[in-house]
């Protein structure tokens, strides 16, 4: 499938994006290019090629739950410029 430069140009607004007039013809030449391979690879013959394994399948090993670092809020919130009752305040940014 050959993409002309006018296509490109309705492309290019519709997705709002900026090619330069001179770089039209190389990018259509590119995505024809590219089509041009997906055409290609949906020739293959896949019939008798069996799946490849995809992370669906897989378990993954789990880890037990334990907390491994201690509670430091406290220490933490002496740091901040404003905290109160555990909360840290910070300025309203929504009116």
């Amino acid at each position: 499938m050959a993409v002309s430069p006018s296509d490109i140009e309705k492309i290019a607004h519709l997705a709002r994006i900026r090619i330069a007039p001179d770089q039209i013809d190389a990018v259509a030449d590119r995505i024809s290019d590219i089509l041009a391979m997906v055409d290609q690879m949906q020739a293959v013959d896949t019939d008798n090629v069996s799946p490849m394994a995809n992370p669906h399948d897989a378990v993954q090993r789990l880890r037990k739950d334990e907390v491994s670092e201690l509670n430091q809020r406290d220490r933490f919130q002496t740091l901040a410029p404003r905290a109160e009752d555990g909360l840290y305040l910070v300025p309203k940014v929504i009116e």
